[in-house]
């Protein structure tokens, strides 16, 4: 499956706690990463400074669902069900 055009709920609701450019501290869950480009696309897509965790995602039919609200929600309930202590 491809990423779908101007989603980027992969690039919002998950927390990341590697350091990155635009987020030296890591990026909080719901925040839009500083590096996502106006056409809501990666700014760090097959660059060295984009995290293993980012590169580590795959678009796929349950994660992505039909619409990018989908997304957004299943990635937030993802976040929450992932958190430490959860």
């Amino acid at each position: 499956m491809d990423c779908r055009p101007a989603c980027a709920a992969c690039c919002i609701a998950p927390s990341i706690a590697t350091p990155m450019p635009g987020h030296p501290a890591g990026k909080a869950a719901g925040v839009a990463c500083a590096n996502l480009t106006p056409e809501l696309r990666c700014g760090l897509w097959q660059r060295s400074e984009r995290p293993a965790c980012c590169g580590g995602l795959q678009a796929s039919p349950e994660m992505c669902g039909e619409t990018r609200e989908q997304a957004l929600a299943y990635l937030a309930q993802l976040e929450i069900l992932t958190a430490p202590g959860s």
